[in-house]
């Protein structure tokens, strides 16, 4: 054997054994990271143990700790979700669609998308400072005389207060502001991931742009974007200083729209309408206040609570996995 075969088969031994010793450091870097996520989690259980049971999930917030319950700020926080859903979403996927299908590539694109990226990376106290401003006090422009503009519906009459003020609907869309880069954001991954040749085809076919976009690219490209939609909801789940500066109430006796139950939708369907704009609180809020507390015992209230939102964040995950993985299982190459 030469001795550039001996070097070659050195430098290759060389090569398998950093990469054996790099596979070592990600293996132990992960069950590094489980490891220290268990260990949280069995602290917050052992916490939790014996004050999470079904009086906490239906009893309000109280000065006494054996009596406290998330009753408020569960419903809070499923009211917030659910609007910055509806309006994040939407207008998230709709802006990736026009930048990635319809926009051409001009400096005002490269400037926005430029925007979205650094935007995605900005502190979430800086959207509560805005959610303050634009929505809560909506710049000041009505002064000391705020107004409730009255629009009738079929059974009944939608009161809209005018600043919004420290509102369901208010926080809702500071924490859409949060979360929309990073729905835009992956859901332009997700259009660029879809094969050109797919468009093509389509084109080919006959087919219009607005057709091959409804039929072939958003179907193919839906599982990426429901991925991107579960971690933005996920991190808004978990938000507490935007609700913090746009003034989130701590300490809460009602639900918004006085809607404690599934039930009461139905039979008290008024309050679906006023839900939007009356005051509230929410999960994170409820765990910051209990936390800072002197007394021992609201520890345990808010480990409780943690469990809660960490239920309800897995169950919302899980629906939007379910989904995913129906979406891919239609998708035919």
């Amino acid at each position: 054997m030469s001795n550039s075969d001996q070097t070659f088969d050195s430098r290759l031994a060389a090569r398998h054994r950093l990469g054996r010793l790099f596979g070592l450091v990600c293996m132990a870097s992960t069950w590094f990271v489980i490891g220290l996520l268990v260990v949280l989690l069995m602290s917050i259980a052992w916490q939790a143990a014996g004050w999470l049971d079904w009086g906490f999930l239906t009893h309000f917030d109280s000065r006494h700790p054996e009596e406290a319950g998330i009753l408020a700020g569960l419903w809070g926080s499923l009211w917030l979700i659910l609007f910055t859903t509806l309006f994040s979403v939407p207008t998230g996927v709709g802006a990736a669609l026009y930048l990635e299908e319809y926009a051409v590539n001009s400096w005002l694109r490269r400037l926005i998308q430029v925007n979205l990226s650094n935007l995605a990376g900005v502190p979430s106290i800086v959207f509560g400072i805005l959610g303050l401003t634009v929505f809560v006090r909506m710049f000041g422009l009505f002064g000391s005389q705020p107004k409730v503009v009255a629009v009738p519906l079929v059974f009944t009459t939608l009161e809209i207060p005018l600043p919004l003020g420290r509102t369901v609907i208010a926080a809702a869309l500071t924490l859409s502001l949060l979360i929309l880069p990073v729905v835009i954001v992956a859901a332009q991954e997700a259009l660029r991931a879809v094969p050109s040749s797919l468009r093509k085809a389509s084109y080919a076919l006959g087919a219009t742009q607005w057709q091959t976009i409804r039929h072939q690219v958003l179907p193919a490209a839906t599982p990426g974007i429901l991925t991107g939609v579960i971690l933005a909801v996920s991190r808004a789940i978990g938000e507490t200083a935007p609700l913090v500066m746009i003034g989130a109430l701590t300490y809460v006796a009602f639900t918004p729209g006085d809607i404690a139950s599934p039930v009461d939708i139905i039979s008290h369907p008024n309050g679906v309408v006023e839900a939007p704009f009356d005051m509230f609180t929410a999960l994170p809020i409820q765990i910051f206040n209990w936390v800072s507390r002197p007394k021992a015992e609201y520890q345990h209230v808010a480990a409780a609570a943690i469990l809660v939102l960490l239920v309800v964040l897995l169950v919302m995950n899980g629906a939007a996995i379910f989904i995913r993985h129906r979406f891919q299982r239609r998708i035919r190459w």
